[in-house]
């Protein structure tokens, strides 16, 4: 392929431009915020998972203390009627009268054992709503750290996009001055060549994979004719010839 010697080094002007767009898109993904924010969101998560439970907990304890409070209610109720059938008079058989108090003493330590139960429900309903707050708070401080981190993260990244346009528009002026073939050429070396499509010869040496060319190399690039686009033998990139070439 031959191509003039200004539109060579002009690939020189494209390279320097796309290696700045691999660095703002390096430093883009790179940026601490992301680490740190994948980070947050985990444990954001797993309080997340952990204040279901306490908050289910909690809705179970309430239940279970309401339904322990209305079988409290029932044995009162039926206690104060037994009592004011007994208080009325109304019995005057002795063991219908016996069957009635035990019946009340019955009552009485069904009740006492039902009250021991609201209150042991309301003790876990208690540590559970202490738990369902200090999860929200811990959750709510979570979260303040995410949007901090995300503010951060969103304006750093704004200033690397706009840089990042700012050179996309200037390779595009730089590629619409080099020939297609050529371009088509440096954007296929670059592609398999990490990035690197055309590199500087100076003094003899490749600055694509810094290795000096061998003797025979030299020779034949210097026979070669100025438009005639040579490539490195060791790393296939396009050679680009300057006075600093030391041909």
């Amino acid at each position: 392929m031959n191509a003039a010697p200004a539109d060579q080094i002009r690939l020189l002007d494209l390279q320097d431009l796309d290696v700045r767009l691999a660095q703002l898109a390096h430093k883009r993904a790179s940026l601490p915020e992301h680490a740190e924010i994948e980070s947050l969101t985990k444990d954001l998560t797993q309080l997340r998972d952990l204040l279901v439970a306490a908050t289910t907990e909690e809705s179970d304890c309430a239940r279970e203390q309401t339904k322990a409070e209305q079988d409290v209610d029932q044995v009162r109720q039926r206690a104060a009627r037994d009592q004011k059938r007994l208080d009325s008079g109304a019995i005057s058989s002795p063991k219908d009268l016996e069957n009635l108090q035990k019946e009340i003493a019955s009552l009485a330590k069904r009740q006492g054992d039902l009250e021991d139960v609201v209150l042991e429900v309301m003790e876990r309903r208690e540590s559970a709503q202490e738990r369902v707050s200090e999860l929200t708070e811990r959750v709510g401080s979570i979260q303040s750290k995410i949007d901090d981190a995300t503010g951060r993260r969103d304006a750093a990244t704004g200033e690397f996009d706009r840089e990042a346009a700012n050179v996309t528009k200037e390779r595009e002026v730089v590629a619409g001055s080099v020939p297609a073939d050529l371009l088509a050429l440096y954007d296929k070396v670059r592609a398999k060549q990490g990035g690197i499509g055309a590199a500087k010869l100076h003094q003899r040496r490749c600055e694509g994979c810094r290795l000096e060319l061998d003797i025979t190399e030299v020779n034949d690039i210097k026979a070669a004719s100025p438009d005639k686009v040579v490539r490195c033998e060791n790393c296939s990139r396009i050679l680009v010839r300057t006075a600093e070439s030391g041909l």
